[in-house]
C-alpha cells in the first residue's frame, strides 16, 4: 500500500493511493484514523482494515468517484509530524569515496558498527519548495537516500526482529549546507546547522509487503532485509546520481538495533539510510577534482529543481527558493 498525507482546510489528511487516485480513510472503513500520526499509533489494528479497503477499491466495491486527483491537493510529508528523525551512514561506497577524495584512509570502524545522527524532525517536509537562507547557499547540496518509518514501540530491539518494526519505505533528501556543516564539524561536533533547515521525504510511504518481490539478501555478515531498488537524482532534468538501495552495507534492521539500545523507539520515528554512492555533490565534486584538477564544482542554487527517484517508491520533487533575508550567521563569526 501507498500512504499519502495532504493538506485540507489546515489539517493533515491521510489517504491511500490506488490506481493513481487518493482515497481518504473514512471511505475505506469508518473506524480508520484520519491522519498518519493516529494511524501509526494503532498500526497493527488499522493496517488490515486499510488493506481490506484497498481490495474493495480494486474490486469496484468503493465508488471510484470518491478518488481525488493527487495534483489537485497539496501533498505533505507522508509523516507530517514525525516523533524523531535519525539519519544513518550505511553505504560504504559513499563513505569510502568521500574519504578517498579528501586523501583520507577509510575508517575501519565503519565495518564494525552502524552509526547515525539526529536531525531536526520539525524541519521535515514533503514535495515542494525548500526555503534557504543566504548561508545555506554556501555549497548547498542534496543527498539521495531512502528512509523507513517505525510502526510500533520498541526498546532494545534485536536486528533479527527489527524488520517487524518497519511500517514502510520512502524517499529522503537530506539537504545540506556544506560550508556551515564543515565549519562546525572542525570542532568535532555536528552536523547541526548545516542540516537542520530542511529534510524532504515522500511522496508516499510504501509498505514493505509491496516490496517483497524486490527483496535481496543482505551483504555477507549482515542481518535484515535489503531491497533491489534503483536510486537516481536529476537536477533540472539532468541525471547526476545513480545507485541502488541494495548497496547498503548496514541494513535498516541493524541500524534499528543500535538506535534502540537503551532507548525507546516510537511509531512515527524516521530513520534514513544515509547517502547512496554518487548521491550528493560533495562526493561528485571530490571525485571530479581528483580526476581533473580543472574540474568546476557544482552546488545547488536558487530555482534548481531536484527530482529524487527510487524504484517503487516514486519521485520526490523539490525546488530551491531563496528566503527574503540577508541575515548571515557566517558573518557573525569572530576572528582571532
Amino acid at each position: 500500500m501507498k500512504f499519502v498525507s495532504y493538506l485540507h482546510e489546515g489539517h493533515d489528511i491521510l489517504a491511500l493511493l490506488v490506481n493513481g487516485l487518493l482515497f481518504k480513510m473514512e471511505h475505506l472503513h469508518p473506524d480508520l484514523p484520519t491522519n498518519m500520526s493516529m494511524f501509526l499509533q494503532y498500526w497493527e489494528d488499522s493496517l488490515p482494515m486499510a488493506r481490506g479497503g484497498e481490495m474493495m477499491i480494486r474490486d469496484g466495491k468503493i465508488d471510484i468517484d470518491r478518488g481525488i486527483d493527487p495534483s489537485s491537493v497539496q501533498l505533505l510529508s507522508p509523516i507530517p509530524f514525525p516523533s524523531s528523525c535519525r539519519d544513518g551512514y550505511a553505504f560504504r561506497q559513499h563513505v569510502a569515496a568521500a574519504r578517498r577524495n579528501r586523501k583520507a584512509e577509510m575508517v575501519p570502524e565503519f565495518d564494525q558498527f552502524p552509526v547515525f545522527y539526529f536531525t531536526n524532525h520539525h524541519s521535515i517536509t514533503g514535495a515542494g519548495d525548500i526555503l534557504c537562507m543566504p548561508d545555506h547557499f554556501e555549497k548547498l547540496d542534496f543527498e539521495l537516500e531512502a528512509a523507513i518509518v517505525i510502526s510500533k514501540h520498541g526498546r532494545n530491539i534485536k536486528a533479527e526482529e527489527a524488520d517487524e518494526y518497519i511500517a514502510g519505505l520512502m524517499i529522503m533528501n537530506d539537504f545540506s549546507a556544506r560550508k556551515l556543516q564543515l565549519e562546525e564539524m572542525m570542532l568535532s561536533l555536528g552536523p547541526a546547522k548545516g542540516k537542520d533547515f530542511a529534510t524532504a521525504v515522500g511522496p508516499w510511504l510504501v509498505t514493505t509487503d509491496e516490496l517483497e518481490s524486490l527483496e535481496i539478501p543482505a551483504k555477507p555478515g549482515h542481518i535484515g532485509k535489503s531491497w533491489n531498488l534503483r536510486m537516481q537524482c536529476r537536477i533540472n532534468g539532468e541525471q547526476v546520481s545513480d545507485g541502488n538501495l541494495g548497496d547498503m552495507d548496514w541494513t535498516f534492521a541493524e541500524i534499528i538495533e543500535r538506535a534502540s539500545y537503551g532507548v525507546d523507539l516510537y511509531p512515527g520515528d524516521i530513520i534514513g539510510s544515509g547517502t547512496v554512492g554518487t548521491g550528493c555533490f560533495l562526493e561528485l565534486n571530490g571525485t571530479g577534482k581528483l580526476n581533473n584538477s580543472a574540474y568546476e564544482e557544482r552546488w545547488l542554487k536558487e530555482g534548481d529543481e531536484i527530482e529524487l527517484e527510487i524504484d517503487s517508491l516514486g519521485i520526490l520533487q523539490n525546488t530551491i527558493v531563496k528566503e527574503e533575508s540577508d541575515f548571515s550567521i557566517l558573518a557573525l563569526k569572530k576572528q582571532g
